[in-house]
C-alpha cells in the first residue's frame, strides 16, 4: 500500500475514535467532551477531504 493510502487509513481511524469519544461523552453527560470530540471530528474529516482533493488534482490518487 502506498504512503498516500496509509494517511487515509490513519485519518479514518482518528475519525472513528472521535465518533466513539462523542458517544462516551454523551454517556458521561460531559458537554465539553462532546464539543471537543465534535470539533476534532470536523477537523479530521476536513483534513481528509482537503488532502484527497489536493492529491486528486495533483494526479497522485
Amino acid at each position: 500500500m502506498k504512503l498516500g493510502k496509509w494517511i487515509f487509513v490513519v485519518l479514518a481511524i482518528l475519525a472513528v475514535i472521535f465518533m466513539m469519544l462523542i458517544a462516551v461523552s454523551i454517556g458521561m453527560q460531559n458537554i465539553w467532551g462532546i464539543l471537543g470530540a465534535i470539533i476534532g471530528l470536523v477537523i479530521v474529516m476536513g483534513a481528509g477531504f482537503a488532502l484527497k482533493g489536493r492529491m486528486r488534482r495533483e494526479g497522485r490518487l
